[in-house]
This record gives C-alpha cells, structure tokens and sequence, in this order.
C-alpha cells in the first residue's frame, strides 16, 4: 500500500514540477509571462492548469493521510503563479514522505471515507480509495496539466511525464 501510494506519488509530483519548469522556460524563451499558462483549459468547464495541479496535490496528499489515519497537511492556497504551485508540490512531497509505512501498509482493509469539496462523503476502504479513486484522479490531473502545457507548445515528450532520462 506504501509504494502503491507514497512510492507512485512522490515521483509523479517531482515529474510534475519538472513540467512546470518546461513551461517556464518555454514562456521566457517566447518572452510572455508563464502566468498565462497557468489559465489555461481544454474546455470552458474544465479546470485550469493550476486548477489541475492542485487537484493532483490535493489527491496525492488526502489519500496517503486517510491511509496513516494522520491529518492531511494544510497546503498553501491555490495561487496562479508558477512558485506557488512549486511550493504545493513541496509541500505534498516532504508531507506524504513523513507518513508512516507501517500505518499505510496496514491500510488496505481498513474502512476509510474520503470527503469531497462539496462535503460528500465517499466509503472505501484503503485498497479500494486508492486504487479506483485517489490513483486515477491523481493521474487524471497529471496528465491534464502534461496536455495543456504541450498544448500550449512546451517541448515536452512522454519521458517528460513519465521521469525517465
């Protein structure tokens, strides 16, 4: 449950703040202020692209905390600026990071509630929250911010979202 959780959101967060900084250097290379990427959507009722790197955090956080049985970390407010969500995937990494293995292994079985924005509660249990929801919604996420930056013309390849060199 460890490495199916921590184990596959720590480096999928690391490779999403990578794409950020693709997206930086792609807007200072074109002269434009990388801030415009950040409000950028597929479709007018989607989420943006900060939007979506929150989602990602948000999922990445909430799920290995329910599993602890630990609070999840405050994370910063959702801020339309590159450092900003930088600073949100940190934090979400050093978080997750700190999260007891054992606690987490242990998990699987165990009946957890997931609690959405809107204050729906969701029952699973620990096997179940991770992966037919918090893994695919995560990914989800990811992949949305991977397609709106090689939307917007950032040099990004499938090793770019995948981390490998």
């Amino acid at each position: 449950m460890y490495e199916a959780s921590v184990g596959l959101f720590v480096p999928y967060l690391r490779n999403l703040s990578g794409l950020l900084d693709k997206g930086v250097a792609h807007a200072e290379a074109r002269k434009f202020d990388s801030a415009i990427l950040l409000g950028m959507r597929l479709s007018p009722n989607m989420y943006d692209l900060a939007q979506q790197v929150g989602e990602a955090c948000r999922h990445a956080v909430v799920a290995p905390a329910l599993l602890a049985q630990r609070e999840p970390v405050a994370l910063p407010a959702l801020e339309h600026d590159m450092a900003g969500l930088q600073a949100r995937i940190a934090t979400s990494i050093e978080f997750i990071e700190s999260l007891p293995r054992a606690a987490i292994d242990a998990a699987a079985e165990r009946d957890v509630t997931f609690r959405l924005k809107n204050g729906t509660e969701l029952p699973f249990t620990g096997r179940s929250l991770l992966l037919t929801f918090s893994i695919p919604q995560f990914f989800f996420h990811v992949t949305t911010a991977y397609d709106l930056l090689r939307h917007a013309g950032v040099e990004l390849v499938k090793k770019d979202f995948l981390g490998r060199k």
